[in-house]
């Protein structure tokens, strides 16, 4: 495949505003953050995604896809080995009948949507409007609302703050320890407890808490995904002593079990022994 710069790939995505863009590839690891004029749908098979906004960092799994509304910035990170990284980019024009087109979301692929990509895997590049192409890019664009319903409703907050930004590194670096505590880690970091929990409120909206059991479920998804350890080793990585408790808060916040989430790595793994 031929080579193209950055800047092209970027500037390809937007030139024509009317048209939408089809890309199957990793390119998107390339950039740093940036931005485009269209929406993006990203797919992948295989392999795990990170997508990082100023704001928040977001886990995308198997078997999900994730919308970017247009304008956001954002760059992506793939991370282990990605068989398909399927990359729509859609015009805007239909975006103001929905609210589903103007914020972040990562839903699960159904049959019918996977099907659908697999289908637009034939193009690359301008899909131009008035063409059969065009036609069928809009229809799975427009069916995205009534077919993906239910977010995964995870997502890790981030700041700016550098004062917390050491603390954040400090919480991801010693999830499996079960006793971590806002008194220990605001001794280990050099604030009072009073003070990094007002700190956590003011700058990310959240408490210290609630970061602590998000950054614990992200991380241990990413391990049901991508390890062949058991859900028992995956709980006590990530703090747990008791399997029970694990499961039963990984449940109330992904909507699954965890024996549940990690059939989506055989899934996954069974379409890409099959294309």
């Amino acid at each position: 495949m031929l080579k193209v710069s950055n800047e092209d790939l970027l500037f390809a995505i937007d030139e024509k505003p009317e048209t939408m863009y089809v890309w199957h590839s990793r390119f998107e690891d390339r950039f740093q953050d940036h931005t485009h004029s269209k929406g993006q749908l990203t797919y992948v098979e295989g392999g795990i995604i990170f997508l990082y906004t100023k704001e928040k960092s977001y886990f995308l799994p198997a078997r999900h896809y994730v919308w970017i509304p247009a304008g956001i910035e954002h760059h992506l990170q793939h991370r282990y080995h990605a068989a398909v990284v399927r990359n729509i980019y859609f015009d805007t024009t239909t975006d103001d009948e929905n609210p589903f087109y103007n914020q972040i979301g990562i839903y699960p692929v159904n049959n019918l949507l996977l099907e659908m990509f697999l289908y637009s895997e034939r193009w690359n590049g301008n899909i131009e409007p008035a063409t059969k192409e065009y036609d069928f890019l809009n229809t799975l664009k427009n069916i995205l609302p009534v077919v993906s319903r239910h977010p995964l409703p995870i997502a890790l907050p981030t700041t700016e703050n550098q004062r917390l930004r050491s603390v954040l590194k400090h919480i991801i670096d010693n999830l499996a320890n079960d006793n971590m505590s806002l008194e220990s880690v605001g001794k280990a970091n050099g604030f009072s407890e009073r003070t990094l929990s007002r700190l956590f409120q003011s700058a990310m909206d959240t408490s210290f808490f609630q970061y602590l059991k998000l950054a614990r479920m992200i991380k241990a998804m990413e391990m049901l995904l991508e390890t062949e350890l058991t859900i028992s080793e995956i709980a006590y990585e990530v703090g747990y002593n008791s399997i029970s408790s694990f499961s039963n808060t990984f449940y109330k916040m992904v909507g699954k079990r965890p024996s549940e989430f990690k059939e989506l790595k055989l899934a996954t793994l069974t379409r890409i022994n099959l294309v």
